[in-house]
């Protein structure tokens, strides 16, 4: 009796070992969070730049994606980039804080200024009551355009003292035109250049980025905000160009 007994409480205790085994085991790490499909129209060919690129046609403003589609009609007077908007995130309204990440653009129609989604949807109508303050974000720049017998060029502050020594310039004068693009590499700008009445862009080092093929090259925040320039060939009709020179 005593055997079977014990042969019963062994057989049990494999039994219930087994089930043990063979059940499904929980997953005790953290679920892996659901990653947002991306709209086939917000797929990007170049990383570096926005999905959504302002372009301005017949007189309006709308958006195209990188490969040239139109995904929010021309009918604003004037865009931005989808970008962050600084007023509303420091907003005493958390309601209207939301509306202040870049997941939204500010746009201009009949001289009211909304925030719209990348669908084109009006989501926001800016209110003075609003609008916080921003924090000041400012920069030193370290190097600054020099004009040296009525033709530019570049120095850095904190090494140049002789204008005389040309060794001290960064980039001597020759330039008819120079300026140093806002930008977040403060250690190699972009700089647009103006040679024999055309624009181009230039690094510190006097490589082309944009060779000097433009009447015109904007001196806008693009470059900080999108990694754009904004660019003309006829003084009239302005397009956005990225820094391979592909136009949008």
């Amino acid at each position: 009796m005593k055997n079977i007994l014990c042969f019963l409480l062994l057989f049990i205790s494999l039994f219930y070992w087994s089930q043990k085994r063979t059940s499904t085991p929980k997953n005790n790490t953290a679920q892996k969070k659901a990653v947002p499909k991306i709209h086939a129209d917000l797929q990007k060919i170049n990383d570096s730049i926005p999905a959504l690129i302002p372009q301005k046609k017949e007189g309006k403003y709308g958006f195209i994606n990188q490969k040239g589609k139109v995904i929010i009609k021309h009918e604003y007077s004037n865009v931005g980039f989808f970008t962050d908007d600084c007023n509303l995130l420091n907003s005493p309204s958390e309601k209207a804080k939301r509306y202040g990440s870049k997941k939204y653009a500010s746009v201009r129609l009949n001289g009211v200024d909304f925030r719209i989604n990348q669908t084109g949807k009006r989501v926001y109508l800016f209110k003075d009551a609003d609008l916080g303050v921003c924090a000041p974000q400012f920069k030193a720049q370290l190097f600054h355009g020099y004009i040296l017998n009525h033709v530019y060029g570049i120095i850095e502050d904190s090494k140049f003292e002789n204008p005389g020594d040309y060794r001290q310039f960064t980039i001597y004068p020759q330039y008819d035109y120079l300026h140093i693009m806002e930008g977040d590499d403060l250690k190699n700008p972009m700089i647009i250049a103006s040679k024999k009445s055309k624009f181009g862009v230039i690094d510190i080092h006097q490589n082309s980025i944009i060779p000097f093929e433009y009447v015109d090259i904007k001196r806008n925040f693009s470059w900080k905000l999108g990694r754009l320039f904004e660019v003309t060939k006829d003084g009239i009709n302005y397009f956005y160009i990225d820094s391979q020179n592909n136009a949008y």
